[in-house]
């Protein structure tokens, strides 16, 4: 199945890639964003266009999906908190622009995702699809309109629009989010002030978004919806107040709640049951395991969160931010005091002992910390060693005596000497270590890069093998398809072969033409009621342009688009004579080529393959088909040849009717004498089980139908018209 996913770059999209990807589905993505951006392993093919781009029909066509998922209420592209009022004015042209392109292409489901946002307001009992909408703010007033167009579209379009209403999602956030689901909200509060606050006068019921995905799913898989509107909800109710405390207990630590029982009472929770009855649910992820996961993963990445949260946190929380900023950068200078009073301590005590005498303890405290921190701290330990061993000497020499000793200068460059260098080396190696660590990240990133090149390849490679055997356009293809026919009988060849061509031609909209006489064709299939435009019977000769092509074998190809000549036309012939016009009327105009012409000739000849083996069984079958000495078709050859056309009537292939004949007592060989000169030579006469004599009139209905019965009246046999049952 062919999905097109329509929305920026989100969680819910990407586990809607996931899910999509394991059911074998392939997928295209229109990501509503201009410009080029990275690919996607699971994705077939990514288009970077805007939704209003021009391209977006091209797109679509090119696609062909079965489905078209709109991520509308989750769609990240359009910014609601900050430009409302012109995002509204953005999403209502994007979906017209989407929604028009697909009804042209025509085809397959459009899903619409929306949300409870459309409701506005407090439900004392779940809310059903029928409720109507109560839309306020920006946000909810455009999905409330894409909401109205996709039911306007399925109205006066007949476009299969299913509209999914889904409860507040929550799952794992993305870092450096700052907005999101009552959850993400109370944790990063909580992570921030140490506070939550809540009001347990608001109830409302959440859906972990694996849960969503997997329901949304569902209604993907299944090709005949039941309605065209349906509420996802995991229908279990809480309040503020209990999801705080489900917070609180995950989060451990000092996080405190804060009740704000202000306003009235608020509840607002869908009432998924019509979903629940049609397609089954079941809810893997409940409050308790969906918030801790939630908790979880923002504590262990809670820099990333607080890091935004610094400029629109509240001063609490931006000043904690700050001070862990500083404290981690000033934590190593503490440090190197710490030692610096250890190794003072150190080398007062070891002074004038004979085991320690030549070892210098400050030496060592400066080397130390050049190997653990770098040069930086190396010079700062040695500032410290250098004021630390003055003030030592100070004790024993005066201070003019220490300045003027050349000993104290040499000891002071030794150790800065010494340090520098370390530190130069430890910082040096350290930069070596993350050139390699970048460059490894580099080169993983390369693999990966071609790990997703090689495996959209194969995906490619896989797809062209398959099509060298199995696309529209090969040869093995077509000769596949219209090897079917020799599985119908010998009556039925002609209404499948107008079914099979419009499959292999890419078109709803074939007629087939059969060839009466030398002026005139008379309609044995077609399709759709478009294809029967030109009528029952055409004088195929005064259609110049057509029967110019036609008469000489080739293609005709409606280049100036008139409307009363079908877009591409092909003749059969039979040692040298017209048999069959095939017509196509609803083709892509790009199709309209010489290569699609050739493969309608193909088509054709392969069309008269099926038709010549057929007439000659029948034909070798004739003294066993007809009453013996008429033209009449005996009971057997009768009641295959009336089930042969009512299949196809039931399927929209023809029109026919059965008239049934009173012979008043005559033998059929005498009615059959008098009956053939009114009758067409596409009519039948012939025998059902119940012995009585009938007329098969092809291409007529109940309409058209009182003509022939005055013709037999006229001729002396009153008829009537009858519904077969075989």
């Amino acid at each position: 199945m062919n999905v097109l996913l329509v929305g920026d770059d989100n969680e819910l999209l990407d586990a809607m890639i996931n899910k999509l990807n394991k059911s074998s589905h392939r997928i295209y993505w229109l990501t509503g964003q201009k410009g080029k951006r990275g690919s996607r392993k699971r994705v077939f093919e990514t288009y970077n266009f805007s939704y209003t781009d021009v391209n977006v029909k091209d797109i679509i066509d090119s696609v062909r999906p079965d489905v078209v998922l709109f991520t509308g209420a989750y769609d990240t592209s359009f910014d609601w908190k900050y430009n409302g009022q012109a995002e509204v004015l953005r999403y209502t042209t994007a979906m017209v622009n989407i929604l028009t392109a697909y009804v042209m292409v025509g085809g397959g489901r459009f899903i619409y995702l929306s949300s409870q946002e459309v409701f506005d307001g407090s439900y004392a009992n779940d809310v059903p699809e029928a409720t109507a909408l109560t839309a306020r703010g920006f946000k909810s007033s455009a999905l409330s309109q894409g909401e109205g167009m996709c039911c306007n579209y399925k109205e006066n379009q007949g476009v299969n629009t299913i509209i999914l209403r889904l409860d507040q999602i929550y799952g794992i956030p993305e870092k450096e989010q700052t907005e999101g689901d009552p959850c993400f909200e109370m944790c990063l509060e909580a992570l921030r002030t140490g506070k939550i606050p809540a009001n347990s006068k608001k109830k409302f019921s959440m859906l972990y978004l694996n849960d969503a995905v997997e329901l949304i799913h569902k209604v993907i898989e299944k090709e005949n919806a039941e309605h065209s509107c349906y509420h996802i909800s995991s229908m279990e109710e809480i309040d503020e107040m209990q999801l705080a405390e489900i917070v609180r207990d995950k989060m451990g630590g000092e996080v405190s709640i804060i009740d704000r029982p202000a306003g009235d009472n608020q509840r607002l929770v869908l009432d998924g049951r019509r979903y629940q009855e049609e397609f089954g649910q079941k809810i893997f992820v409940h409050y308790e395991k969906g918030v801790d996961s939630v908790v979880r993963y923002m504590k262990q990445h809670s820099d990333s969160f607080l890091r935004v949260g610094d400029d629109r946190g509240k001063w609490s929380g931006k000043t904690w931010y700050t001070a862990k900023k500083v404290c981690r950068m000033l934590f190593p200078f503490l440090e190197s005091l710490v030692c610096f009073g250890i190794f003072s301590l150190l080398n007062q005590n070891t002074a004038g002992s004979q085991y320690f005498d030549r070892l210098d303890f400050y030496l060592l405290y400066v080397l130390l910390f050049a190997i653990v921190h770098g040069q930086q701290l190396a010079v700062f330990s040695a500032l410290l060693s250098v004021v630390g061993y003055c003030i030592e000497q100070a004790y024993i020499h005066s201070v003019y005596e220490v300045l003027l000793d050349y000993n104290t200068y040499v000891w002071m460059a030794q150790l800065f000497i010494v340090g520098m260098t370390v530190g130069y080396m430890r910082d040096y190696l350290r930069h070596i270590q993350e050139d390699h660590a970048e460059e490894t990240r580099h080169l993983y990133e390369k693999i990966e890069g071609i790990a997703e090149i090689n495996d959209s390849n194969v995906r490619m490679k896989q797809s062209f093998e398959a099509q060298l055997v199995n696309q529209k356009d090969s040869l093995g293809k077509v000769y596949e398809i219209t090897s079917q026919l020799d599985q119908y009988g010998p009556e039925e060849v002609l209404f499948y072969a107008a079914q099979m061509m419009g499959r292999l031609m890419n078109s709803r909209d074939v007629s087939v033409y059969l060839v009466v006489n030398s002026d005139y064709a008379r309609l044995y299939s077609a399709t759709s009621t478009d294809a029967r435009r030109l009528g029952s019977s055409i004088r195929y000769t005064a259609m110049d342009a057509v029967y110019d092509e036609l008469k000489e074998g080739r293609v005709y190809i409606n280049k100036t688009m008139a409307d009363d000549l079908p877009l591409m036309a092909s003749a059969v012939f039979s040692e040298g004579e017209m048999q069959l016009i095939l017509m196509l009327w609803g083709i892509p105009w790009q199709h309209m080529t010489l290569a699609e012409a050739n493969r309608l000739t193909i088509i054709g000849t392969l069309i008269q393959n099926a038709m010549v083996r057929a007439a000659r069984y029948l034909e070798s079958l004739r003294n066993q088909r007809y009453v013996e000495g008429t033209n009449v078709l005996n009971e057997d050859a009768f009641t295959g040849l009336v089930s042969a056309f009512l299949k196809a009537r039931h399927k929209g292939l023809t029109e026919c009717a059965l008239l049934e004949i009173q012979t008043g007592g005559q033998n059929y060989e005498q009615v059959a004498d008098v009956l053939s000169g009114t009758m067409r030579s596409t009519d039948y006469l012939g025998v059902l089980k119940n012995g009585k004599l009938y007329a098969l009139l092809s291409n007529t209905n109940e309409e058209n139908v009182a003509g022939v019965i005055d013709r037999f009246k006229s001729a002396g046999y009153e008829s009537l018209l009858k519904e077969a049952e075989l």
